[in-house]
Order: structure tokens, then sequence, then C-alpha cells
């Protein structure tokens, strides 16, 4: 009678307990992931890249023993790097790790709650509806995705689930960067009237592995897995090792570069995405067999759909054989410039007195501020250890785990760089303006949708 009674109880309690999530929109199935404050959150790596390596993971020992954070798995297709990853992070967490040949033997590996994806540009969606679907949390890296396809279906996976995703747009979580989208925000800006996005290196070597394509073998690999949903081709370690030189695998500049600086673009302003774009450029200096450019120029036009004759221009431009490293974003108003390279307000380029007086307006200068204190650069390099940004936006998502917070750059975010990003793709492999069909959630350049 007593074990009976105890049971009845028991079943009473988790009833009740599941007719109150019901309420809150919490399935029996989710709360059974709720993690308590006391829990270890035990996390895996997708992919063991340098990304991951140099600048992820050290973030991430910024914050996990004070949060209570374990690193316990490494998934990697390629065997090389499998074994490096487990063999280094068994080094730095001091204890065994498990490593994996894929995420479907990943996610049969009981008491997983989330995973941190540094894997290739156009697995990024794909690899984040692998981690919501097995209950997992997940840190995504940028691009979110490449094709809209991929976008809308990690779009909706993620939303069908409770599950904490981070997209990789750590500027959301700079104090200069908050400052900045606070102030536009509040209107003391004025209209933005132009912004101007530059990101420029002089690297031969950017984005090339020489040394580490001559160890890479098919049979240490699973290049079909790799693939995923992109077209088959024959098995090439350079675009296994150099992705992101090769369309499909990565769109180049924008997915890598401009995902970042556009992402601030739609922040500080609340637009999703541009009204049209279009582009030129080339491979000008680097005749290595790539297949993207190593030069680019898009221009952007944003605004509201329903109000066409008011808006603003953006620009981005990126070049890979002269540049010092340091992305520029500045933003423009009648009144002057938000300058996100020096972290300032200014009256730079604003209406004078002067200028004003000849048709009898007022003078327009914005005030001289410093956005913050503390510099937080933006860093390009994925050699850099753990910079300020990602720290910082590691550890916000790493908190949101436990507070079942949104994130500073929630999945939203990532969907609507990514369509910025496919819809300057477009315009580059077409030469056509491509533009946004919001009904369908389609690319459109030379009257057709765009997909590859």
């Amino acid at each position: 009678m007593d074990q009976t009674r105890r049971t009845f109880i028991k079943q009473s309690v988790v009833a009740t307990a599941g007719v109150y999530l019901g309420t809150m929109g919490l399935s029996a199935k989710s709360y059974g992931r709720i993690i308590g404050a006391n829990d270890r959150v035990q996390i895996a790596a997708v992919g063991f890249s340098d990304r991951f390596k140099n600048s992820l993971f050290p973030s991430f020992l910024n914050h996990n023993k004070e949060l209570n954070f374990d690193l316990v798995a490494v998934s990697d297709l390629w065997k090389l790097r499998r074994e490096e990853g487990q063999s280094f992070l068994k080094e730095k967490m001091g204890h065994d790790i498990k490593a994996y040949r894929n995420n479907d033997e990943l996610y049969n590996m009981k008491g997983l709650d989330a995973v941190i994806i540094g894997t290739s540009d156009f697995q990024h969606a794909l690899h984040a509806i692998e981690a919501v679907n097995a209950h997992c949390d997940a840190y995504v890296e940028k691009p979110f995705a490449e094709t809209m396809a991929d976008n809308r279906a990690a779009l909706k996976a993620i939303k069908a689930t409770d599950r904490i995703v981070q997209i990789g747009s750590q500027r959301r979580s700079g104090t200069n960067y908050k400052a900045a989208e606070q102030f536009i925000k509040a209107g003391k800006f004025g209209d933005i009237t132009m912004v101007e996005l530059s990101w420029n290196v002089n690297q031969p070597g950017r984005w090339r592995r020489p040394d580490l394509v001559a160890k890479c073998k098919e049979e240490d690999t699973d290049w079909k897995r790799f693939l995923m949903n992109r077209p088959y081709e024959e098995w090439d370690p350079r675009k296994y090792l150099e992705y992101r030189l090769f369309w499909p695998y990565s769109s180049g500049m924008p997915g890598q570069w401009m995902s970042h600086q556009i992402d601030t673009v739609h922040w500080f302003t609340g637009l999703k995405h541009p009204r049209s774009v279009v582009a030129n450029g080339g491979i000008y200096k680097w005749k290595d067999g790539r297949r993207n450019w190593d030069t680019t120029t898009a221009v952007f036009d944003y605004g509201k759909e329903e109000d066409p004759e008011n808006g603003f221009q953006v620009t981005f431009s990126s070049r890979m054989h002269n540049g010092d490293e340091r992305p520029a974003e500045i933003y423009y108003s009648n009144g002057g410039e938000l300058n996100l390279i020096t972290n300032t307000i200014s009256p730079r380029g604003g209406l004078t007195e002067q200028m004003a007086a000849a048709m009898g307006m007022k003078a327009n200068l914005l005030p001289e501020i410093n956005l913050t204190e503390t510099v937080e650069k933006a860093v390009a390099s994925a050699n850099t250890g753990a910079d300020v940004l990602t720290s910082n936006h590691m550890r916000n998502w790493m908190e949101c785990i436990r507070s079942r917070k949104q994130p500073n750059a929630p999945v939203e975010a990532g969907y609507y760089h990514s369509i910025a990003n496919i819809m300057t793709n477009a315009a580059v492999r077409t030469g056509a303006k491509a533009t946004f069909d919001s009904k369908n959630q389609e690319v459109v350049a030379n009257g057709s949708v765009f997909t590859y």
C-alpha cells in the first residue's frame, strides 16, 4: 500500500507539472532536459577546426569553471583532426574525451546538453538542425546559411523547439556595438543616410592550407557525408579544407566577413534584409584555382519595402591583396558620423551653419561622444585566441543555457544576415541585381529564384 501510495503521489505530481509546463509551452520531454542550477552542462565540439581550437574553445575556457560547464566529446569526419581534437581536449580539460566519426554517433551519446558548431560554412544551418533535433542547445558559427532552402529549414527547425541557439555574430555582445545600437534607436543619430563597410587583408595564404591539404586522404574521411546536400563532385582535398575559396561550399567574402558587418545594420535599424543588391569584382590577384572572388564591392539598398522613396545605401568592399586586417564600419547621417573603427560619434561631415544658411536651414551637427571607454576590437583572424567579443558572446550563450532566455544573437539574426549574404552571392554569380521575395522568402536574380 505504501509503495502504491508513493507511486500515485509521484504520478500526480508529474501530471500536475505537465499541465503547468504545458501552459508555458514546454513539453514533458523538454522539462526532462531542463538543467538545474547545480548540474554540470556537458558540451561537445562539432568540428575540430582552427576557429574552434584558437578562438571558440579559449573563449569557453574563460567561463566554463565558473558556470560549471564541461567539454566531453568531439565529432569530426577527418581521422587526423578527430584524433588531434581528442588528444588536445583531453590535455586541456584534464579528463578523457569521447571522439566520434560523425554527428549520428555523437547524438547517440547520453547526457549531452549542447554543442559548439565550427564546421564548414555551408554546413552550419544543417548541423544546427541536427543539434536541436537531438535536443541540444547550440553555438553556431556564422555564416548561418548559404542557401535560402537551408536558411528556411533551419529557422523552422529551431523555432519548433525550446533550444538555446546563439549565432556567432559576436558584435552583439560588444559594449561599443550595444552603445551604438542604443544611440541610433533612441533617435539621437537621426536618419541613417549611408553605411560604409570594409574588410581588407593582404595574405596570399588566406584560406589556403597547402600543408594540411597534402595530409588529407579520402579514405581517412567521409566525403559524401561532408557534401551533405550539395551537388556531388569528385573528391578534392582543397574543397574539403579550403572550402572558403569554393562556391557552393562557401560564398567567400560575403559569408565570412560581410555577415558580421551587415548584421549590425539589421540590429541597429530593425530592418530584416536589403531591398536590392548589386555587386562587382573578380579574381584579380590570386590565380590559384579558387572560384570565389579576391576582390568584391557590393551595393545595397535598404529601407522599408512599403516605402520605396525613403531609405539608405550600404556599401561593402573587400580585397585580399592589400590591407591591414582592420574591419571598418561607418554610419552616416546628415549630422555627422558614427565610427566603429574609433568607437566615436562626431559632427564630422555634418550640416554646418554656413552650408545650411544658403538653403534657409539650420545647422545639424552631432555632438562628440565616445561610445565606450573600452575599445573591443573586432578580430578577423581565427588565430587570435579568446578576443573580448567572442569571449563575451560565448559567456552570453552559456548563461542563457542556464536561464533559458534568448541570447544576444538568436536564430533570427542568422536568418537575416544570411538573406543579405545570399542576395550578394546571387548578384556575384549572375551579374544581375538581386532582390528578395518576402512572400515566398526567396532570393531572385535575372527573374529566377537563386539556388546555386
